[in-house]
């Protein structure tokens, strides 16, 4: 087995992953790109009143904008605590292929490290629909 099969085979567990996350994520970002956008754009309209100074239209604009970007602060910290916790894991897969390596034929250390990387797309991708739904709790999003 060639390191380069390898390669583009750990390339495309990584995009497996990837969109496992688009898909899992996919109502979180539609709630957070449209409802929340659109009732930020609701709210921002309803400040510009002439009644109103600069600073208190000003004020009322960035009050409407805090839900919005909350819940994409959150999301944006729950998707890195995701990345971080498969980066680390396939760091330690990283680190056994090296330690592998040296110990013994080449070939048996790419079918581990590759075994490895399996394990962890697999075990990251069965995280997703948990971290979706506790996203969509927090948000109320009813699927």
């Amino acid at each position: 087995m060639d390191e380069q099969m390898v390669s583009e085979r750990v390339r495309q567990k990584l995009q497996d992953v990837n969109t496992a996350a688009q898909n899992y994520l996919s109502p979180v970002q539609d709630h957070v790109n449209f409802t929340l956008q659109q009732a930020y754009f609701k709210c921002a309209y309803d400040c510009f009143d002439r009644r109103r100074s600069q600073q208190e239209i000003g004020n009322c604009v960035e009050n409407c904008s805090v839900p919005v970007v909350s819940a994409q602060q959150r999301v944006e910290n729950e998707m890195a605590k995701f990345q971080e916790r498969l980066s680390r894991a396939l760091m330690v897969c990283q680190d056994k292929f090296d330690a592998a390596k040296l110990q013994q034929a080449k070939t048996s250390a790419l079918n581990d490290l590759e075994s490895c990387v399996q394990q962890t797309t697999e075990d990251g991708i069965k995280m997703l629909p948990l971290l979706a739904e506790r996203l969509k709790s927090s948000f109320s999003i009813n699927n």
